[in-house]
């Protein structure tokens, strides 16, 4: 039996897996290799690793792992998991058995992406959901941001830090008149309209095509689409969730742990906000620490 099993490979579940890995615990990483920033060309914001791409800092960390006896890393899925702590069980999805006394939840979110032609294809290079990872390569030029709820009107004044040429695209939203009274003061101009198709020419520039009026180019162009997490275990445990402006997160405490004693959760499928893989780095170490902690005799 193991320690513990990581189901979710990617920054969150390695991280997790180190900790675990140097306090001699024997520990079982499932991934099926799709972490969620596998279209972006680089990474930005991890102390060590600026500018890197995403793969080629998941792949350095999974050499770095392999001097650690007691973590094995596994290429399979999880399809059930069953039990209670000191006793979990999960199968993977090649009918393997697999039994631990701690699980560290770290399968991540996918994107629900809009029904928008180009905007798929413009995901993580010249669409991005976050200024702390991409905003500092564009600072000082044309930003565009799709709005997507109330939660879009902090991110106007976000990124003011970053630039002062913004525009908003209300895409079929109903924005308030004391909202769209601040942008005014803001000078962020709103354009009406839903957006139809996103043009790419090349780099950070996308040209927004309207059912209504011109069409805008900008440098780079912001958008939130919903996402929901990208396994459906934390349901058949009965884990407690979250329902955020973008989607399900689940609920943890102040030790990552979630709803049922002797599971965690770490990274994009546990943050509300923010999320990034220096957020996830710290929450999957975290997760491992607490876990470890949790074992103790």
């Amino acid at each position: 039996m193991d320690d513990a099993i990581i189901i979710g490979g990617s920054f969150a579940g390695l991280a997790a897996a180190l900790q675990l890995g140097r306090a001699r615990r024997k520990v079982t990483v499932l991934d099926t290799g799709r972490p969620r920033n596998r279209f972006a060309g680089h990474s930005h914001g991890l102390l060590g690793h600026d500018h890197k791409p995403p793969l080629d800092i998941l792949a350095e960390a999974r050499q770095q792992l392999a001097r650690y006896p007691t973590i094995k890393l596994v290429n399979a899925r999880a399809e059930s998991v069953s039990g209670a702590i000191d006793d979990f069980c999960v199968v993977t999805d090649d009918n393997e058995s697999l039994r631990a006394r701690r699980l560290i939840l770290s399968y991540g979110v996918v994107d629900q992406m809009p029904d928008v032609p180009g905007f798929i294809e413009g995901w993580g290079t010249s669409i991005v959901p976050c200024p702390y990872c991409d905003g500092f390569e564009v600072a000082g030029q044309h930003w565009g941001l799709i709005w997507s709820g109330p939660q879009s009107h902090q991110s106007v004044r976000l990124f003011r830090d970053w630039t002062d040429r913004l525009t908003v695209f209300a895409n079929g939203h109903d924005i308030p008149p004391d909202i769209r009274a601040d942008l005014a003061r803001r000078n962020v101009p709103v354009v009406d309209g839903r957006v139809t198709e996103i043009a790419r020419h090349g780099g950070h520039a996308a040209i927004v095509n309207l059912d209504s009026g011109p069409h805008i180019a900008v440098d780079i162009l912001f958008a939130h689409p919903r996402n929901k997490p990208s396994a459906t275990l934390h349901e058949s445990l009965g884990l407690a969730t979250v329902d955020t402006p973008l989607g399900i997160v689940l609920k943890v405490d102040e030790r990552r742990e979630t709803s049922m004693p002797g599971i965690y959760a770490a990274g994009d499928l546990a943050t509300p906000f923010l999320p990034s893989v220096t957020v996830a780095s710290s929450q999957g170490a975290m997760a491992g620490i607490f876990a470890q902690q949790s074992m103790l005799a």
